[in-house]
């Protein structure tokens, strides 16, 4: 599942998201949502997250959305 709309994104969810430095290469990095940034309900590049270990990026995929 993709990380657009963030109706699909809840704090709680394991997720891969991409780091703002990381954006030319797309390496994912892995955590556990802490914080959703983006107020508007779609975003086409990813709703923007904090994740628990404090990395901020957008969400690339949603590894777990049965929670």
């Amino acid at each position: 599942m993709n990380g657009q709309n963030r109706s699909a994104i809840s704090p709680g969810l394991e997720v891969n998201i991409v780091l703002k430095q990381d954006q030319r290469t797309g390496k994912l990095t892995n955590g556990i949502v802490k914080d959703i940034l983006t107020k508007s309900s779609f975003h086409p590049h990813g709703i923007k997250v904090r994740l628990q270990s404090g990395a901020v990026g957008r969400v690339k995929e949603v590894l777990n959305p049965q929670k």
